[in-house]
């Protein structure tokens, strides 16, 4: 296996600093995964070139890959089937009669506890967390005058700190399979008993509600809500990462208003993921030939991939059911809506390509082994769960990804936590906390990507006015450590 050395950490820094300075995603992604072709190519800018073309190509070799780009397709026709048939307005009508008692700013601040709440409720998948949330709560936000990129944060803040926290779902199930390789006997007790050293999701999910009551914004996050309530939605230069196809509000004369026709849908989607968790985990554990075991072991082997995209095709499917019943839609217009929805998601899902892309890129140069490497050497016991927290972080940011983290860093950290003395327990906390909060500032993060598009809002946009919040609790978290 080669050693690109300091190369390796370069692409994926210039795809997230020309992303942010540029606000042109898909070059600065594709500048990156270009750069990082031509390391792995020994500097051959004709193979690099080829090389990466086949890793866009490759991104659809890995099946978990493919499932989530064509959750991210389908999540369009989706979003523009609760908007047609009534159910977004029949929503927003009804919180509009529920919030005619409050007034003022008072109504902002309820609106925003009850989207943070959501958020933290739907813990079965961060993305189906971000995206329920976005869809109920950007057309509200929008008439109350809320940022868009406030609503992004609020989504995102909830949705991965709370998947982590309460680990009932495809993310504790990942984090048990690495913790059975590393020898622990009771996975997931030791899970649970890291929840209380977890700082950053704990921290992130605290700030979310202390910003809303305090009504104090800062940095550009101020500067948006200052033009939001100036009846400007978005930036004169910002693209949204949904059409306004998609978020418009009008539909046909003929239909009528209903909540339910976007609550049921999205329940049904929200209930379904558990459920195939369960059923995939079991089909994979008798393929096996193995005994089935606790509840525990099955949601563990369960697919997550597998469950969103299927949790999503049921929606649908719902959706054609309810409309045909209720003669909102006839066939043919159901089909061609579904299509429609689907073209609208086509810049999401190249995106989507791209980071995957990019991520994979970085695993052909070892990015994250080589950053977790450099502090093997030095560190001392007390320092392991701090300095811990700040690499995973920081391999997090390069590469975009929490998940594909844990796998490089829980491999690392534990045995050189068992090799030093420090706390296992406390230091696996640390490689958890320090994923989110990195995936968190990361540009190049597939869970940043669908909090943009949840939200309709500018992503890059969206990752500056997170940031410094980001930020902030990251560094609280980090001052956590030291002290522990």
């Amino acid at each position: 296996m080669n050693d690109y050395g300091f190369w390796s950490v370069l692409p994926p820094l210039i795809a997230i600093i020309l992303a942010i300075r540029t606000k042109q995603v898909y070059i600065s992604l594709i500048m990156g995964i270009w750069f990082g072709w031509v390391i792995v190519s020994d500097w051959n800018i004709w193979t690099g070139t080829l090389n990466t073309m086949q890793g866009l190509v490759d991104v659809f070799k890995d099946e978990g890959n493919t499932r989530t780009i064509m959750f991210s397709a389908l999540i369009g026709s989706l979003i523009l089937f609760i908007q047609k048939s009534g159910g977004v307005k029949g929503f927003v009508n009804w919180l509009e009669r529920r919030l005619e008692k409050t007034e003022g700013k008072r109504q902002n601040i309820v609106v925003q506890l009850m989207a943070w709440i959501t958020g933290v409720i739907i813990f079965v998948e961060s993305n189906i967390s971000v995206l329920t949330v976005g869809t109920l709560y950007r057309p509200v936000f929008d008439k109350l005058k809320i940022s868009r990129e406030k609503l992004a944060y609020v989504a995102d803040s909830s949705s991965a700190p709370a998947c982590i926290i309460m680990p009932f779902n495809a993310w504790g199930a990942f984090i048990i399979g690495l913790l059975l390789m590393q020898g622990f006997e009771q996975p997931f007790s030791v899970l649970l008993s890291s929840i209380k050293y977890n700082f950053y999701p704990i921290l992130a999910l605290i700030a979310v509600p202390v910003v809303i009551l305090l009504n104090r914004d800062i940095g550009p996050m101020k500067k948006a809500e200052e033009r939001t309530d100036n009846g400007q939605v978005l930036w004169p230069d910002s693209k949204p990462m949904m059409s306004d196809e998609l978020t418009e509000s009008e539909i046909a004369p003929h239909v009528k208003p209903r909540a339910f026709n976007m609550l049921i849908p999205l329940a049904v989607m929200v209930l379904s993921m558990p459920l195939m968790l369960y059923y995939t985990g079991r089909k994979s554990i008798l393929t096996e030939g193995e005994e089935l075991g606790s509840f525990s072991n099955i949601i563990s082997n369960g697919s997550g991939s597998t469950s969103v995209l299927m949790a999503v095709v049921f929606s649908l499917l719902l959706c054609f059911v309810m409309y045909k019943a209720q003669k909102i839609f006839k066939v043919t217009e159901m089909a061609e809506l579904a299509l429609k929805g689907i073209s609208e998601m086509m810049p999401l899902a190249l995106l989507m390509l791209m980071a995957f892309a990019i991520s994979n890129v970085s695993k052909e140069l070892n990015t994250g082994a080589y950053v977790a490497e450099l502090t093997q050497a030095w560190l001392s016991p007390g320092l392991v769960p701090f300095i811990v927290f700040l690499v995973t972080a920081f391999i997090a940011f390069s590469t975009g990804t929490s998940w594909g983290t844990f796998g490089i860093m829980v491999a690392i950290a534990i045995p050189m936590a068992r090799t030093l003395g420090a706390d296992e327990v406390v230091t696996l906390a640390a490689v958890l906390g320090g994923g989110i909060f990195g995936d968190h500032c990361s540009p190049i993060s597939d869970t940043t990507i669908i909090s943009s598009m949840a939200s309709a809002t500018d992503h890059i946009d969206h990752v500056k006015t997170q940031l410094p919040y980001a930020l902030i609790v990251g560094g609280l978290a980090a001052i956590g450590y030291l002290i522990i």
